[in-house]
């Protein structure tokens, strides 16, 4: 608190702290009292925000692509999405935190052009999705894609970051 109570506002604040008698509104609000405790509050509340995002990722392409992800879950894998990522933007995909060490991503633009793909076939749909089993896909009246194993070396947060084709 001393360090914002001795911050100076130049020409409303003097280096202690008191304002100049112009900016006091209706001569009961210490505006450097307000702007310190507005600041220390600002501090205070983002040091304590927990962090939400534990997966994200970011896309650093010029279009917007859906992203899917696999996730070996209770025995089986797992594929949900989709989650629309725009241009420089990022997309909190896992909001827990992270307990496998592999997830699984795929990526398509919104023209059905493959972004980010790998070795492993999994199942997606058309529409927002949540799919248990990893086989079959084309019986069960799903699609395959192929999804880019992501090693997260057991860390509790990742960010995948998504560029464009060289």
């Amino acid at each position: 608190m001393q360090f914002f109570s001795m911050v100076w506002f130049e020409g409303v604040c003097d280096r202690n702290g008191t304002a100049d008698q112009r900016f006091f509104l209706w001569n009961r609000i210490n505006p450097c009292r307000l702007i310190s405790n507005i600041l220390l509050a600002t501090t205070q509340l983002l040091a304590s925000e927990p962090a939400h995002a534990q997966f994200s990722v970011c896309n650093q392409t010029l279009d917007v692509v859906n992203v899917a992800i696999g996730r070996f879950d209770a025995g089986e894998f797992e594929t949900s999405g989709w989650w629309t990522v725009g241009p420089n933007q990022c997309a909190n995909v896992v909001e827990t935190q992270l307990s496998a060490r592999y997830l699984y991503a795929f990526a398509q633009d919104v023209f059905g052009r493959i972004v980010l793909a790998g070795a492993k076939p999994m199942c997606v749909a058309p529409g927002k999705f949540e799919i248990r089993g990893e086989t079959d896909c084309l019986v069960r009246g799903f699609l395959e894609a192929r999804f880019l194993e992501v090693d997260t070396r057991r860390s509790e947060r990742w960010t995948l970051f998504l560029y464009p084709p060289k």
